[in-house]
C-alpha cells in the first residue's frame, strides 16, 4: 500500500502545470524620432536580447520580470547641424503582469508594467561626444504576444513590447541634447521558453 501510495503521488506531482519559466528571445529595437527644444534625434535600428523570467499565480494571471540588451547609436541635429552620435549600450530592467488565454496549443498574452531603461555611452569610435553620461529613465512597458506549446516543457513566444520613456540627453553641458520629449521604443521579438 505503501508503494502505490508513492506511486499515486509521483503521478499527483507530474500532471500539475508548471507554475514558472524562463525565456530567452532575439528582438529588434525601434525608436521614434523625436524632436524638441530645436533638437532632432534619431536612433539606429538594431537587434538586442531579451531575458525573462515568468511566476503563474493563477492559470490566467502571473508576474513577470525582464531584462534587455541592445547597442545602437543616438544621433543628434541641433538647429539644423549634425551634432555626431553616441554609441550606446541600453539595458531594460522591467517587471509586468501578464494575462493569458488558453486555447489548445496556442496561448495569446498581454502585460503591462513599470521598467527602467539605461542608455549608457560607450566611449568607442562610434561616439563623437565624449563627456556623455549615462542616463537611467524610468517608465513602463506594455506588449501583446503569443505562445505556441511545441512540448509540456517548451513553448515558441513572439511578442511586440513598447516601453515609453524620456528621451535620454547623456547629460551633456549645458543640455545641449535635452528634447524634453517621451519616446515610445518598440520591441518586437521571437524566442523559446523553458517551464518548470
Amino acid at each position: 500500500m505503501l508503494l502505490g501510495a508513492l506511486m499515486l503521488t509521483a503521478v499527483a506531482g507530474y500532471a500539475q502545470e508548471s507554475r514558472q519559466d524562463v525565456s530567452i528571445s532575439a528582438s529588434g529595437i525601434f525608436a521614434p524620432e523625436v524632436h524638441g527644444n530645436a533638437i532632432q534625434k534619431n536612433t539606429t535600428t538594431t537587434l538586442g536580447l531579451l531575458a525573462s523570467y515568468r511566476y503563474m499565480l493563477t492559470p490566467r494571471s502571473a508576474l513577470e520580470v525582464n531584462y534587455g540588451y541592445a547597442q545602437n547609436t543616438e544621433k543628434f541635429i541641433v538647429s539644423g547641424k549634425a551634432q555626431g552620435g553616441i554609441h550606446t549600450l541600453q539595458s531594460e530592467y522591467s517587471a509586468a503582469y501578464v494575462y493569458s488565454l488558453n486555447f489548445g496549443n496556442f496561448n495569446p498574452f498581454a502585460e503591462a508594467g513599470p521598467g527602467v531603461m539605461v542608455y549608457h555611452p560607450l566611449l568607442d569610435n562610434g561616439t563623437y561626444q565624449i563627456d556623455a553620461k549615462s542616463n537611467t529613465e524610468i517608465g513602463g512597458i506594455f506588449g501583446v504576444g503569443l505562445a505556441y506549446e511545441i512540448s509540456p516543457s517548451f513553448d515558441i513566444r513572439a511578442e511586440y513590447r513598447g516601453f515609453v520613456g524620456k528621451t535620454p540627453d547623456f547629460g551633456l553641458p549645458g543640455d545641449i541634447f535635452k528634447t524634453n520629449k517621451y519616446q515610445l521604443s518598440s520591441s518586437p521579438s521571437i524566442g523559446i521558453a523553458y517551464h518548470f
